[in-house]
């Protein structure tokens, strides 16, 4: 009895894990989508007033506009042929991320984004960029 009962809260538990994964990659949907697309103006849609931008260590904060000629130059120079997030999650004050695999031409990286609430919705506010070897 203690056995099916004990299968019987693993399933449900792992099926409400997935739920939220499965909400977190949604909300991450259009994101991907102009990330994919190589598109810097859909991206700054999504961007909090200020963003922090990180290329392989290199941190800066930016405002909203800014990062978004940032990406166009980021884009131009490594324009992705393929991106997909591989990893969703959440920290416990509840704030959604997703780690990424972007490869460009001249190679992949691993790459980080992290929302919060601005506004009444979720917002990008870090977006990280490391090369990976």
């Amino acid at each position: 009895m203690k056995r099916n009962f004990f299968l019987a809260f693993a399933l449900v538990w792992s099926l409400l894990l997935s739920v939220g994964a499965l909400a977190q990659g949604e909300a991450f949907g259009p994101v991907r989508n102009a990330i994919r697309s190589s598109s810097s103006r859909d991206l700054a849609q999504f961007f909090a007033p200020s963003v922090e931008l990180s290329f392989d260590g290199d941190k800066q904060s930016y405002s909203a506009t800014q990062a978004e000629f940032v990406m166009k130059d980021f884009f131009a120079k490594h324009s992705p042929a393929s991106f997909d997030f591989i990893h969703y999650g959440g920290s416990n004050e509840g704030t959604p991320y997703a780690v990424g695999k972007y490869t460009g031409k001249d190679g992949a990286y691993r790459m980080f984004v992290k929302m919060k609430s601005a506004g009444g919705s979720m917002k990008i506010a870090t977006i990280d960029f490391t090369k990976e070897n």
